[in-house]
């Protein structure tokens, strides 16, 4: 798979996905990094935080219709076995329940590892400190 797939997806992500990464924001500016559309072995999740295990699927219509609850089961479990966590929201959760996604993200996010930022001013060297 290349990038260009990922390009064109995360060009083309639904409202409930452009939502969810809004609702990611604060979890994003404190130490999580989480990317849109991630290729992981031969799937694409919608949102990835790498460092913390953790993966987001936000899930439409096509997600209830025959055959397609299976594919995401073994889809989950590939993921796990790489050693992520797999939440997954429908729309309507993530478009008339944010309170509680977020609620939920929150918990799954408990005690994982965060990344911290870089500073966006550069500590002093230890030669400028002396003059």
């Amino acid at each position: 798979m290349s990038t260009a797939v990922e390009k064109n997806l995360r060009a083309n992500s639904t409202p409930p996905e452009r939502r969810m990464w809004r609702l990611l924001y604060p979890f994003r500016t404190s130490g999580f990094h989480f990317r849109k559309q991630e290729q992981i072995g031969p799937f694409y999740v919608d949102f990835a935080c790498h460092h913390a295990g953790l993966v987001i699927e936000v899930d439409g219509e096509t997600h209830y219709v025959d055959g397609a609850q299976q594919r995401d089961a073994r889809r989950d479990a590939f993921l796990r076995g790489e050693g992520y966590t797999v939440l997954r929201f429908t729309n309507d959760d993530v478009m008339h329940h944010p309170e509680g996604v977020h609620t939920l993200v929150a918990a799954a996010l408990v005690d994982r590892p965060q990344r911290p930022r870089p500073s966006s001013r550069p500590e002093p060297s230890s030669q400028e400190d002396t003059k």
